[in-house]
């Protein structure tokens, strides 16, 4: 499968082989969609197609209009609670293989 960013020949590579340690606005998705229950906790879309994670996105960013736009703090408890940790496990993995949040700030 040829790589390119996070999109392969044959689709989005997967939240486990995405740069950055999966913190990427593809990798962010399936996070939010795990947030909301939209996918399982173990999917990571790899070989999904950009239509199929447009759709994907779509339904998260319905689920996002619903409780405040996008900002975690104005979750109800128990999405607040699945938020934190299924973004807490991402940081961590993404950390671990390298990634540094801060990198890009200094690039610009």
């Amino acid at each position: 499968m040829q790589r390119r960013g996070n999109q392969a020949k044959d689709g989005y590579v997967g939240l486990d082989n995405d740069r950055d340690g999966g913190m990427t606005f593809h990798g962010r998705l399936v996070l939010d969609a795990r947030v909301f229950g939209l996918i399982p906790e173990d999917e990571t879309c790899e070989g999904w197609e950009l239509g199929r994670l447009q759709g994907l996105a779509d339904k998260v960013n319905a689920e996002w209009d619903k409780h405040g736009g996008g900002i975690p703090s104005l979750l109800p408890d128990e999405l607040r609670a699945r938020h934190a940790r299924i973004y807490e496990e991402q940081v961590e993995k993404a950390r671990a293989a390298g990634w540094d949040p801060d990198a890009r700030l200094e690039e610009d």
